[in-house]
């Protein structure tokens, strides 16, 4: 074999081991360079699933806040309303209190009873008044011809008669109509 040959031959070997060292450590780098890609995939993807966790317990946590403080502002609303219809109630009845001092009074009085002997329709009846009337019960006797008498409990006001052979109560009585308006009392938001 001629130098030239020897030299052609060991620039083969020299070329064919340098290309399969060069195409190994390719490989080798192209290996570590997708494990590193892989490895910072799942990392992402651990962060973003972590992310994600955060913030739908973030979410939790407001919502929960949140409900709490609609419970909370709701109770205060209550209470309020309660308070103001308490101040309401409070009123009417001081204003139920001075109607009662006037003449209007003795004639609302009146008026009630000629209602009830009406609906008796000559049924026999009786009349209540509450024991604070007692001073107007003769005048109000003489001006509707009904049998009164003075209540054992009082009623704030206003007329109970009884009608015992249709089995009927007619409860005009302040109290009565205080009670109802407290139960039936709403406030109304927004004119509704």
């Amino acid at each position: 074999m001629t130098i030239e040959e020897k030299l052609e031959h060991f620039e083969s070997l020299c070329y064919g081991d340098a290309t399969e060292r060069s195409n190994k450590m390719l490989a080798d780098y192209t290996a570590s360079l997708r494990s590193i890609l892989e490895h910072k995939r799942d990392a992402r993807r651990q962060s973003d699933m972590q992310v994600d966790a955060e913030v739908e317990k973030i979410e939790h946590e407001i919502n929960k806040q949140l409900s709490i403080e609609q419970i909370n502002i709701k109770r205060e609303y209550s209470q309020k309303q309660e308070e103001l219809k308490t101040m309401l109630i409070s009123e009417l009845r001081n204003r139920l209190a001075l109607f009662m001092d006037s003449a209007d009074y003795q004639r609302f009085l009146e008026s009630e009873v000629k209602k009830a002997l009406e609906f008796a329709q000559d049924a026999p009846m009786t009349v209540y008044l509450d024991p604070s009337d007692e001073d107007k019960l003769n005048r109000i006797a003489l001006h509707t011809g009904a049998e009164i008498k003075l209540s054992d409990t009082t009623f704030l006001g206003g007329i109970q008669a009884v009608i015992p052979s249709k089995n009927i109560l007619i409860d005009n009585s302040f109290k009565t109509k205080l009670a109802e308006i407290s139960d039936k009392f709403q406030f109304r938001i927004g004119g509704r």
